[in-house]
């Protein structure tokens, strides 16, 4: 039997990043690096994005996003951020989200939220059983239900949707990992398949460390 997910289960902040988009001032960039009310740095840091690349280090992996998008990562973090439960990580269009447009208004959005807060959430597959929810009660379908993928040598779990709106559709694809009791997900969005694609390759997870050997004990 299938997952799913109790009822009263709060939605993922990336489905409240796609759907409640808001007007934003200009963006400026700065460090993402939050702190808490003493100044004192908190265990998971926000990563960095400047001259069109996005750095994670906490969580080990790094984005390249197309010249010129624009950022609005520290408008809509303020309005997202639950404290250390649930952090946007990175929100950047190819043109300003209030901005009128005859196509699809291509994304990048990357999350980070604790397990606490979805503590009957095992696994990263079982993440998009809220997050598919909340997509299809917005007009999404299922293109691809969550399945293995791996990016580079890091194996993720990648599921795929589509809305179409008129004349254009829209596609999006979200990665999803586990990683020091957060679930992280990667959600890109396009006016095509191949384009939510070429976004999705920029990405680079950090390969694992290797266990240093051990030495036999000398006789």
């Amino acid at each position: 039997m299938p997952f799913r997910a109790p009822r009263g289960l709060p939605p993922p902040l990336i489905s409240l990043c796609l759907y409640s988009l808001v007007a934003c001032l200009t963006a400026q960039n700065v460090p993402f690096h939050r702190t808490n009310e003493r100044g004192q740095a908190p265990a998971v840091q926000l990563g960095t994005f400047e001259n069109s690349f996005y750095r994670n280090p906490f969580f080990g992996f790094r984005c390249a996003l197309p010249f010129g998008w624009v950022d609005r990562t520290r408008q809509m973090r303020d309005q997202a951020n639950e404290g250390n439960k649930s952090l946007l990580l990175l929100a950047v269009f190819e043109r300003p989200p209030d901005a009128a447009g005859q196509s699809v208004n291509s994304a990048v959005l990357i999350t980070a939220e604790s397990r606490q807060a979805y503590p009957d959430l095992k696994t990263s597959a079982d993440y998009f059983v809220p997050l598919s929810d909340v997509a299809i009660g917005k007009g999404f379908e299922v293109v691809n239900p969550p399945y293995n993928f791996k990016v580079g040598v890091k194996p993720v779990v990648r599921a795929d949707f589509r809305k179409r709106m008129g004349q254009v559709t829209m596609y999006q694809s979200s990665l999803a990992i586990l990683d020091k009791g957060y679930f992280v997900c990667l959600t890109f969005l396009g006016g095509s398949e191949d384009e939510v694609n070429e976004l999705m390759e920029k990405v680079r997870f950090d390969p694992p460390r290797s266990k240093p050997a051990v030495r036999p004990p000398e006789p």
